[in-house]
């Protein structure tokens, strides 16, 4: 069994280093890849080889999920052209992107406290939208090769995440 595991997530998946993607293909390749490698295939196989199956479908695990994610996407561009992130240290944002976290929170606290499942989906629905807005941008910033304001898209992505994340959670608690 030979696996090369120096090659990109965009090579293991015949994508070209972009930050679109063929969804379809990237499924394709993706079940190709889990047929040919999936460890349950080397069951009766010597335990190096069953290892080298698990440590390869977990690559493939791995890169199957950056490359769908639009933020671990753009997030793995930015490093492999070098770019860090600063995710965790860098939490300076823009002034207006700020204030608009701070009215999102506070839309969220109101509709959570009241338990208006209706106001929460409406919520959720209005920041798909701005989040999707956010990874075209991402996207442009990437294709134009300016990668310090693609690092800070990423890292409003990721507050929006944590938006994302919340409205979920209220919601399912208003539910249940």
């Amino acid at each position: 069994m030979s696996f090369d595991f120096s090659r990109s997530h965009f090579d293991l998946f015949a994508q070209p280093e972009l930050f679109q993607i063929d969804r379809a293909a990237l499924d394709a390749r993706y079940r190709e890849l889990q047929a040919q490698y999936h460890p349950d295939r080397y069951a009766s196989a010597a335990d190096i080889e069953k290892r080298l199956a698990l440590q390869i479908a977990t690559r493939i695990n791995e890169a199957y999920q950056t490359l769908k994610s639009p933020l671990a996407r753009g997030r793995y561009l930015l490093q492999l052209s070098g770019v860090e992130t600063q995710e965790e240290t860098n939490t300076a944002m823009p002034m207006d992107f700020l204030m608009g976290q701070m009215e999102w929170r506070e839309a969220i606290a109101e509709a959570k406290a009241s338990q208006n499942v209706e106001a929460l989906e409406r919520l959720n629905v209005e920041l798909r939208g701005e989040t999707d807005a956010l990874e075209a941008e991402l996207g442009a910033l990437l294709d134009r090769a300016q990668y310090e304001d693609a690092a800070i898209a990423v890292r409003k992505l990721r507050f929006m995440e944590k938006l994302d994340a919340e409205i979920g959670n209220a919601i399912e608690a208003a539910l249940f």
